[in-house]
């Protein structure tokens, strides 16, 4: 089988290999894979226009620019006829995100950091701005990340494995926070699957399944308190525990019952804890979860999750494991 076949049957596990710009007797040749595309032409960052041609009924399109020299940095005017026309960066002429020391790592099962690595992450990468995704799936066929921004077809973003190791990527310029994704997988057995990303910063609300791109970062104001923690002994004074599941503990009957917000929480909670007199807070797990009757027990995104919340200038978190910790109130 042909690697243009192979990519048209969602079986090549290195489209970057074939796709993108690559060296051919003197000369670069372009490759992309744009299903019903009527026209794709190649605009090299000096201007420089060349019409490629289809080489596959399947949507390859194939065309050598003269004299270019690799890195090629380039951009693609795809023409889909009636329904217009889109110039996007070329995703599969990026390099790996993922280094081989963080391969290394976690093909041995040691990575720190591992929600650093896997899942969605927005960055730069020459210049270009867009989401780096990952996923472990070592018995996987092929790889697709599929979402709102290529409607959910699973032909046209096909990912690359990164040797043994399991680990599939794929930089997608253009796609930021807040789109909604999937993982595209096709199994040993020649089955289509969709699943959600195990490492996602952030899902939709239940009963919709999708994971979504976050890049929220959170700035940590309590450095204060964590020195005086570390001053001060548990062991000096009695404790009495007040443990709580934040989306259920009180609700806002003025819109529709739904759960208090973290904010509106730091507040309420806080003031509720202190006049009944309990010295600590121990959090239900805070952490996705697809059933709310379970109280966060059954979770979504264990390898990713890290939760706090500040109450009343002390902090009471959840670890990734699902396990709570308590804090002073």
């Amino acid at each position: 089988m042909s690697e243009a076949d192979q990519l048209i049957s969602r079986q090549h596990a290195n489209p970057h290999g074939y796709l993108g710009a690559h060296p051919d007797n003197g000369s670069v040749v372009v490759r992309a894979f744009r299903p019903a595309a009527a026209k794709v032409e190649v605009v090299a960052a000096d201007g420089t226009h060349e019409t490629l041609e289809l080489v596959h009924p399947g949507g390859i399109f194939e065309g050598h620019l003269k004299g270019a020299k690799l890195p090629l940095a380039y951009q693609l005017e795809v023409d889909y006829g009636e329904s217009g026309t889109i110039t996007i960066e070329d995703p599969y002429r990026f390099l790996p995100t993922i280094g081989e020391l963080d391969v290394h790592l976690l093909g041995e099962g040691r990575h720190g950091e591992l929600w650093e690595r896997l899942g969605a992450h927005v960055r730069e990468v020459d210049g270009v701005v867009g989401t780096a995704f990952a996923v472990w799936a070592p018995s996987a066929r092929a790889v697709s990340v599929v979402g709102d921004f290529n409607y959910w077809d699973g032909r046209i973003h096909p990912m690359r494995t990164l040797g043994s190791s399991g680990i599939w990527e794929l930089f997608l310029p253009g796609v930021g926070p807040g789109a909604r994704y999937k993982y595209e997988i096709l199994t040993q057995e020649n089955e289509i699957r969709l699943k959600a990303d195990p490492v996602a910063f952030e899902t939709e609300i239940p009963p919709k399944t999708a994971s979504v791109v976050s890049d929220d970062q959170h700035e940590w104001l309590d450095a204060e308190w964590l020195e005086a923690r570390r001053k001060s002994s548990a062991l000096e004074g009695p404790i009495t525990i007040y443990e709580v599941h934040l989306g259920s503990w009180r609700l806002n009957p003025l819109e529709d019952n739904r759960p208090l917000t973290y904010l509106e929480l730091a507040d309420e909670l806080s003031a509720y804890v202190k006049d009944m007199g309990f010295t600590h807070i121990e959090l239900l797990p805070v952490m996705a979860h697809p059933f709310t009757g379970s109280w966060g027990y059954q979770v979504t995104g264990v390898l990713r999750a890290h939760a706090a919340v500040r109450l009343g200038g002390t902090t009471s978190a959840s670890s990734s494991t699902g396990c709570t910790r308590t804090a002073s109130a």
